[in-house]
């Protein structure tokens, strides 16, 4: 016994493919693209709510309501807040 590292075996050698892991999950087959290109589209969103009024609209539906607060704690702290931790919680 020595106290060397043994080579890995396992990790396939840049002329080696990787295993093909997908034939091996129970997935939905879909139409939806595989990325939704979020980078893009969310300079979209916006523009397309402050056009149509989507905020005045929703602040004035809500007119007379009684304020809704939702305490949460901090998302995780290895990044900037975004959308994902939202959907975190409501989902």
């Amino acid at each position: 016994m020595t106290d060397l590292p043994t080579p890995a075996a396992a990790t396939p050698t840049p002329t080696e493919a990787a295993p093909d892991y997908s034939a091996t999950l129970f997935l939905p087959k879909t139409d939806f693209p595989m990325r939704g290109g979020l980078p893009k589209k969310e300079p979209e969103l916006l523009e397309r709510w402050a056009r149509t009024g989507l905020r005045d609209r929703l602040r004035e539906e809500g007119r007379g309501r009684p304020r809704f607060v939702l305490h949460d704690g901090p998302p995780y702290a290895n990044g900037n807040i975004h959308i994902g931790h939202a959907l975190n919680k409501i989902l």
